[in-house]
């Protein structure tokens, strides 16, 4: 038997990169400064609450390997969650964290289409206009979710390609993403639900 505990996630304003200043100020045009700032501790708190649940259940940490949502297969896994983290993600500072207690980290994601999805989103928030006058829009969405689908069965079979008998898996994971039908039948999936009570997710960056 295998073990995946799946865990929704929040993308904090530092996992978003060079698309942080286009998201805010999308969010603040449409929601207001003050929402913004209170956007950003409600996703301080999800990320507290996360922490703790994973505290809570006692993993026996050489046994677990770390699944990321936005982490590439490439062969620098450590080195973009270390970059990042400086950087003041709470996600990836979790990451380390549970890297240090003995958890292996896992390259998730096909590189290809994580490049794919980011210009997608770049050209979005570089347009200069409403949605609602936006004429790509519609097609711009079709290409997000099939991107999306693309990218939950690479997340799948790499989780049912690597994940061992005897193990668990810790999969942080956006709210957007449908991966666990995409499992082997022997993968027991728990999903840990209550982290996401606390914040709501910025306009356009789900996955």
């Amino acid at each position: 038997m295998r073990t995946l505990i799946s865990i929704p996630i929040i993308h904090t304003e530092r996992d978003m990169g060079s698309l942080l200043e286009k998201v805010k100020q999308e969010y603040v045009q449409r929601y207001g400064s003050a929402k913004w700032e209170e956007h950003l501790k409600s996703i301080d708190e999800v990320w507290t609450g996360i922490r703790r649940m994973i505290e809570a259940l006692d993993l026996p940490y050489t046994t677990v390997r770390l699944y990321q949502d936005g982490l590439p297969d490439c062969g620098r896994e450590a080195e973009i969650v270390k970059e990042v983290a400086a950087q003041g993600s709470k996600n990836h500072q979790l990451l380390l964290e549970l890297m240090e207690r003995g958890a292996m980290l896992m390259g998730t994601e096909d590189p290809e289409l994580l490049l794919q999805e980011y210009h997608l989103l770049h050209g979005a928030f570089g347009l200069g206009m409403s949605p609602e006058m936006d004429p790509a829009k519609l097609l711009r969405e079709e290409r997000s979710r099939n991107l999306l689908v693309e990218r939950d069965r690479y997340i799948a079979r790499r989780i049912n390609s690597t994940l061992l008998s005897g193990e668990i898996g810790l999969l942080f994971l956006g709210v957007a993403h449908s991966v666990e039908q995409l499992l082997d039948t022997d993968i027991l999936v728990r999903n840990l639900l209550p982290a996401l009570r606390a914040g709501e997710q910025p306009p356009d960056k789900e996955g």
